[in-house]
């Protein structure tokens, strides 16, 4: 069996599914195919939920795929939904690939039951965003794996983090294949190490749904690209140096423990893929024209943007400490989200680094000026939730929060002339890059 044809019955989903749902499916899975899986739990939940293990395959490597890393992004549960059935229906086919498999369909399941208002439709950038949550830095599952370098000593990992740091312990993977996606854009991918004989087939695989790169800005400027929408995936350490290189203080305040690819890298010589792919797109996302304006031009409007957005958050944030409960989650993603530190270290980097001089390409001008605009629109949405949490919808910063919020979102709706990708398409797009991996990955040694 090809890949194509392992592909070939993806469901034409119309939704994400719940919690509750991914794990009921689970344990149904595992009760029609008891001698041919294992079922364990790695952990539990700060809210006490189970975090399910289901382990399938025989191979003599073991590979672990987990979704939902960061709870807005649910495409990896999905994808993950259909490989465990496949896979178990076309045992040949997997036996060849020489793994053993380890699946969490929901690492963060407590913050996935945070965005369970939009998992369901209807599909807009408003509808997304009205209901969004992720978590502050250092409340997020595959952000707090300890870490020490120059100041920053961290070792405090939540249970989630615990519980997944004592399964890459256990079973030393091979292949871990992170399952995260954006929120607007094309597709593109990070490794912990270069292997350039698996860009093109991945870059065929997209080109054949139809989906384009993401050819605009990479996350964090300092991100190492070796193919064209291909990252080098570093630890923690590359965003400290670059802080430090740019000026910023108390650098270990700021930041928070370092990540899954990096732990197990690091332990067991595993590696791990990511391959990020949006909600939503945009023609202009893939428009390699030349625009009138420099890349500097574009980045510092977006700063500036972003530096006058961060105010305002924080300006109702701070008002309205008394009234917000210490656990509010949402209060403290704003408060993380709006940090300056990061403006100011990428301002000085804009300001001194020639790559700037160029003239922008209209992709990176529409990244740098509209989709920009939609993570800040997710901001306002979680202050928005921050009132709700704790009832204060008779706060007069509650009515300026969500009317700001409904400004943005109908000036946003507006401007961005976007689509919205199928989940079929990226769940294939998302399981057939992992199934590449899985196959050009198998020959090499750890």
């Amino acid at each position: 069996m090809t890949i194509a044809e392992f592909l070939r019955d993806i469901p034409d989903y119309r939704e994400f599914l719940s919690v509750e749902e991914l794990d009921a499916s689970t344990r149904k899975l595992h009760e029609e195919y008891p001698d041919e899986t294992e079922l364990f739990t790695i952990g539990h939940t700060r809210e006490g939920r189970e975090l399910l293990c289901l382990k399938l395959g025989n191979g003599d490597k073991n590979a672990l795929m987990f979704g939902c890393p960061h709870p807005n992004e649910p495409i990896g549960t999905m994808m993950l939904e259909y490989f465990c059935r496949r896979a178990l229906e076309e045992p040949e086919f997997i036996r060849e690939l020489g793994y053993t498999w380890y699946i969490v369909k929901a690492w963060d399941a407590d913050g996935l039951a945070r965005n369970e208002g939009w998992l369901k439709g209807p599909f807009t950038v408003s509808h997304y965003a009205r209901n969004y949550y992720r978590p502050a830095s250092k409340e997020q599952v595959d952000w707090t794996f300890p870490v020490e370098y120059k100041e920053l000593s961290f070792h405090d990992s939540l249970p989630e983090t615990e519980a997944m740091m004592r399964l890459i312990d256990e079973i030393r993977p091979h292949i871990i294949y992170s399952l995260h996606n954006a929120g607007f854009g094309g597709v593109y991918w990070y490794v912990t190490e270069d292997v350039p004989e698996l860009y093109r087939p991945m870059r065929e695989l997209v080109e054949s749904e139809e989906i384009p790169l993401h050819l605009g800005e990479p996350e964090s400027p300092y991100l190492k690209e070796l193919a064209p929408a291909v990252y080098k995936a570093e630890g923690i350490w590359e965003t400290y140096d670059y802080l430090e290189a740019n000026g910023v203080e108390n650098i270990a305040d700021v930041l928070g423990g370092t990540a899954s690819d990096d732990y197990a890298g690091r332990r067991y010589g595993t590696f791990t893929m990511l391959t990020e792919l949006p909600y939503f797109y945009s023609p202009r996302i893939d428009d390699l024209s030349e625009s009138e304006m420099t890349r500097r031009e574009v980045a510092l409007i977006r700063l500036n943007k972003s530096e006058a957005s961060y105010r305002e958050l924080r300006e109702i944030v701070e008002r309205n400490v008394p009234f917000f409960s210490p656990d509010n989650v949402f209060v403290s993603a704003v408060v993380d989200f709006t940090k300056p530190e990061h403006i100011q270290a990428e301002r000085e980097d804009v300001l001194r680094n020639q790559k700037y001089d160029a003239l922008a390409k209209e992709s990176e001008v529409f990244d740098n000026l509209l989709v920009s605009d939609m993570y800040q629109l997710l901001t306002y949405a979680m202050l928005v939730r921050a009132f709700e949490k704790d009832g204060l919808d008779e706060n007069q910063d509650y009515s300026l929060a969500k009317s700001l919020f409904e400004e943005r979102a109908r000036k946003l709706e507006s401007e961005l002339d976007y689509q919205v990708i199928p989940i079929k398409k990226l769940v294939t797009l998302q399981l057939g890059c992992g199934l590449l991996m899985a196959q050009v990955m198998k020959s090499k040694k750890n």
